[in-house]
């Protein structure tokens, strides 16, 4: 399955994702914060420190950029970016409720929030 198109909506703060015709899925919208959160960097960090990543719910996709074969790289606005394979989208768009759930949980545990630590206010 490929990629047909992707749409930054920014009102929603999601990554709409279109993908040619599937028997399992041919949209999806994605949070920023559900991708920021979902980078193998993330997931590195996360179990060489035995931490979740947090603040990132007012995070911003800023621009995507196609890798040649590798993929996508998302540019957030925190500074972070990462490379998405067309397959690892579909995943995360076919996996979302659990993979959400489980992230929502090891924030309570760890007694992290999704909200930034402090306002910025860009002027």
């Amino acid at each position: 399955m490929k990629i047909t198109r992707f749409i930054i909506d920014n009102a929603l703060n999601c990554l709409v994702i279109e993908f040619s015709t599937n028997k399992n899925i041919t949209d999806a919208q994605l949070s920023f914060e559900y991708l920021r959160i979902s980078s193998a960097a993330s997931s590195a960090n996360k179990t060489k420190a035995g931490q979740v990543t947090s603040h990132k719910k007012g995070v911003l996709l800023i621009h995507i950029e196609s890798v040649a074969k590798h993929g996508y790289r998302l540019i957030f606005d925190d500074g972070h970016s990462v490379i998405f394979s067309e397959a690892y989208l579909q995943t995360l768009a076919l996996e979302y409720e659990s993979r959400w759930q489980r992230y929502l949980d090891e924030l309570k545990i760890s007694g992290h929030s999704r909200e930034a630590m402090i306002d910025i206010k860009q002027l």
